[in-house]
């Protein structure tokens, strides 16, 4: 591509004759073909045997009762499907030998084998999935189009394989050139790319074909019928295991070539398969619009090659309605000439002697009464159908068809990230974001699964930041910097400063708000409040300081009371504690109302009286402890910051009592 770019804007010559360069340049064919001849050469050599003059190799069966396969990319449920169809069509062992998945180490992965499970081993190389495995002769290939090229050329160098699926589409036809070219060298089969597979009822199905096992026992492709398929469509095909399963005996074999422009193998590959097959009796084609493979078909019934009855029909007959030319799905799904119409090809197909419907619509119709004719003249005699093993429905997909439930061990309602977009509390990530409703927002809705007005998310976020430290000399700082300096990881650090927060290190909010709410709920004056807990002999939880005091104020505890006292509707609670405050300073200086008592009872005026809860919740959320939860958040901010700060220091085991503490001014503190 970018030597045809390079050519047009003048940057490089554009060769006249075929050259060892101009490959380059000409990327639909390897090795620089000229093309002026047909868009879609053949694939074949002068010296080898056209395609009415097959070869016995190109006869025999690609798949068998015992066909082994090896998957190519870590495709769990196209595995586990495989596994099932084996299970259902009465398999001995299952197909699946092993699976390739470059980007792990060597390990077994789980499926279903019926009632049991089985364990399916995985390979980081494909060199040792094939040695480990000379039974398999099948490879599926759930590589990427950008990986798909690379992984088959490996693989046809074991020539234990003598079946390719590819499954990616978009692979550059070059490629998919030279590795048609390379496999017919090797007498190896591709099937695809850009392809389902295939199926062979009662043997092999390569990854996903056929659908799920609802369809594949509705079709009855757990055992084998009279009449085999090829197809361009993989989609289609699953309409044809549905059509002939209803108008005949079911299918023997179907497989889809793929619907890009140079398939690997075509549909004389597989119909002079099935035609040299006495198991099969009858032959069905599905092409399409675009390409000329058709006409080999159409060859093949002339020279009577093929005499079993057929039934084709190509599907984009449509297209003539267009004014234009229209690309349909498929790479190939294009009709370059008249010839390349699906009209044409449906018309020489019928002159050649295939029964081809009016429309797609009566091909199911067509397909019955060629089977019919055979059935009359007894060349198909019906097997006594025997019902297939049940296979067990997985539990993900029974209760996504609302056949069985189960209670959940968890139960959640702030947050879910299955759907589309991740929710809390019912509200979409991006408009979280998009709305800017900050941490306070956010904490509205993972902590009280609500929106709460703007004061209440602007005070949760003012508790986080007045609460974040309170410097390395409390136990939870002291405990997070001794771990730092211990060399434990930043998780360890953290939790070790943490598991000291109780009563008597941050349980004070909490205490502050269970103690002043039953107070005042009680009808206690503040005296009475003070005389009663200094008779039971219990500290007042959010009373005192060891260094501020009346003379000292703390101001944090200033602002906080500011910003309540004007913007709460109302602060029953929080004038409460500032009366005790009066009566607690008469008698000691220190005896302040300090941050944890200020959050906790502002944050009880929040509850109660900011509209957003009833009276019920506000006391629930009081009692299981919410209001703490303002500070183990607020205190994970700073002893992280402690954890981080000793690694910058990188100071070394901790060996010194904690006597002495030292604070520098960080240089670029100034602005």
């Amino acid at each position: 591509m970018t030597a045809i770019v390079s050519m047009a804007l003048g940057k490089r010559p554009i060769p006249k004759e075929p050259t060892v360069e101009s490959h380059t340049a000409n990327f639909l064919l390897p090795g620089g073909q000229n093309t002026a001849q047909s868009p879609r050469p053949e694939r074949k050599s002068e010296s080898e045997p056209s395609a009415v003059t097959t070869t016995a190799k190109d006869t025999n069966q690609l798949f068998h009762k015992n066909t082994k396969a090896i998957i190519w990319g870590m495709q769990t449920r196209a595995v586990q499907g495989m596994l099932d169809f084996d299970f259902v069509c009465s398999r001995a062992e299952p197909s699946v030998a092993a699976m390739v998945y470059p980007f792990t180490g060597d390990h077994k992965q789980k499926f279903y084998w019926g009632h049991k499970e089985i364990l399916v081993p995985v390979y980081k190389s494909m060199a040792d999935a094939m040695k480990k495995h000379p039974e398999s002769d099948v490879l599926i290939s759930f590589a990427s189009l950008r990986s798909a090229y690379d992984s088959t050329i490996e693989t046809l160098g074991f020539p234990q394989i003598r079946t390719i699926a590819i499954i990616a589409e978009g692979i550059p036809e070059n490629m998919t050139r030279i590795l048609i070219k390379k496999a017919t060298e090797l007498g190896v089969s591709i099937i695809g790319p850009a392809t389902v597979g295939g199926i062979k009822p009662g043997c092999f199905k390569i990854g996903n074909t056929g659908g799920m096992m609802d369809n594949i026992l509705h079709s009855k492709l757990y055992r084998p019928g009279s009449v085999a398929y090829v197809s361009r469509s993989g989609g289609m095909s699953n309409e044809l295991n549905n059509i002939i399963s209803h108008n005949t005996d079911g299918v023997y074999e179907g497989v889809a070539i793929g619907g890009d422009r140079y398939p690997g193998t075509t549909f004389m590959d597989h119909l002079l398969r099935y035609h040299d097959n006495p198991d099969v009796k009858m032959l069905v084609l599905l092409g399409e619009v675009g390409g000329v493979e058709e006409y080999e078909v159409v060859e093949a019934l002339q020279a009577k090659r093929i005499v079993k009855p057929t039934v084709a029909w190509c599907i984009g007959t449509c297209a003539g309605m267009f004014s234009s030319e229209v690309q349909f799905g498929h790479a190939g799904a294009c009709a370059n000439a008249e010839r390349e119409t699906a009209v044409c090809k449906n018309s020489a197909l019928a002159k050649a002697g295939a029964s081809v419907p009016v429309s797609f619509d009566e091909l199911g119709e067509e397909v019955r009464r060629a089977y019919q004719k055979l059935l009359q003249e007894g060349i198909i005699v019906p097997k006594e159908e025997v019902p297939p093993p049940t296979v067990p429905m997985d539990f993900s997909w029974a209760r996504e068809l609302g056949l069985i439930r189960k209670p959940a061990s968890f139960m959640t309602s702030i947050s879910d990230e299955r759907g589309q977009e991740l929710l809390y509390a019912g509200m979409p990530i991006s408009a979280v974001l998009e709305q800017g409703l900050g941490i306070g927002g956010t904490l509205s809705l993972l902590w009280f699964q609500r929106r709460l007005p703007l004061y209440a998310t602007t005070f949760l976020e003012m508790c986080l930041m007045v609460t974040a430290d309170h410097g390395p000399a409390v136990s939870g700082a002291h405990n997070t910097i001794v771990c730092t300096r211990a060399g434990k990881d930043l998780v360890s650090s953290l939790v070790s400063g943490l598991l000291t927060i109780g009563d008597r290190f941050g349980g004070a909010l909490d205490g502050a708000a269970r103690q002043f709410s039953e107070a005042f709920d009680k009808g206690l004056l503040p005296m009475e409040f003070v005389n009663d807990m200094r008779k039971k002999g219990q500290l007042i939880m959010g009373i005192g300081h060891r260094i501020k005091s009346l003379n000292n104020p703390d101001k944090r505890v200033e602002i906080i009371k500011n910003f309540v006292k004007k913007d709460f509707p109302v602060t029953p609670l929080l004038d409460y504690a500032l009366e005790v405050e009066q009566i607690t300073t008469s008698k000691k200086p220190n005896l302040i109302l300090n941050v944890d008592g200020v959050i906790g009872v502002a944050f009880v005026d929040l509850l109660r009286n900011s509209g957003s809860f009833t009276r019920e919740e506000s006391e629930e959320y009081i009692n299981i402890g919410t209001i703490n939860g303002l500070f183990v958040l607020g205190r994970s901010m700073g002893f992280i910051g402690h954890y981080l700060d000793q690694k910058r220091l990188k100071q070394g085991l901790y060996r010194h009592p904690w006597d002495d503490i030292s604070y520098v001014m960080p240089e670029h503190y100034a602005s």
